[in-house]
């Protein structure tokens, strides 16, 4: 088996016992392989023991390896600018990292022009730590009001990423997103849809499924070092 494969099985099997702490179901998360600093080879080998969801942090190397496995789905979880969106509108299946309104309304606007409507999430910064991006927890429903006013992108849910360190230490930022996700799901708003909550990496990845999480976006667990 290779290590790739070793890999993958040791995320199924914490994510499948986590879920199950939790009284859900493994097949409630998906796991998004996180290709930074990944080469095509990988690539290849990963798509081979069946992994179909990856995620690039850097628009050129998603626009890369989406032209070369158009199969796969390619997750964008990167910081995404203002003059990048066009690269990314159309290949990535989910933008994780929608940060601000005025990201929003440009990538509703290139979605437009090209005739498609783009899934997205909503950053929040619950930790509230100046070096992370995303919408304050108390801005989210004016943002999801706002989205829910635009015609080709949809909003399915929520991202946030925890400080790093000790994986119980972030529980509290998985939590508090999930109680923000259930406190807005009864707003009855166009085009929104928060059935997704994508947080937890490497390092935390088994809290966050244990808090709610329905996405998670893990790369040196599979790929190593």
């Amino acid at each position: 088996m290779s290590v790739i494969a070793e890999g993958y099985e040791a995320v199924r099997r914490q994510v499948a016992h986590a879920a199950d702490c939790a009284g859900r179901s493994f097949e409630d998360v998906t796991i998004v392989a996180v290709t930074k600093h990944v080469g095509v080879a990988e690539i290849q080998k990963s798509l081979s023991v069946g992994i179909l969801d990856f995620g690039e942090n850097r628009v050129q190397e998603l626009v890369g390896k989406h032209g070369l496995f158009p199969e796969a789905r390619w997750h964008f979880i990167g910081t995404l600018q203002t003059n990048k969106v066009k690269d990314v509108v159309g290949k990535a299946c989910l933008i994780h990292s929608v940060h601000s309104l005025h990201l929003l309304d440009t990538i509703d606007r290139k979605a437009a022009e090209i005739g498609v409507v783009q899934p997205v999430l909503l950053q929040v910064n619950v930790s509230g730590e100046e070096s992370k991006h995303g919408f304050p927890a108390a801005d989210v429903r004016e943002a999801l009001i706002e989205a829910s006013r635009l015609g080709n992108t949809e909003v399915r849910g929520l991202m946030t990423m925890a400080p790093f360190g000790r994986a119980e230490d972030s529980r509290w930022v998985f939590r508090e997103l999930r109680e923000l996700r259930d406190s807005l799901c009864e707003m009855p708003l166009n085009s929104v849809d928060l059935a997704e909550l994508s947080m937890g990496m490497t390092n935390d990845y088994r809290v966050a499924v244990e808090e709610g999480a329905t996405i998670v976006r893990v790369g040196r667990a599979i790929f190593g070092k």
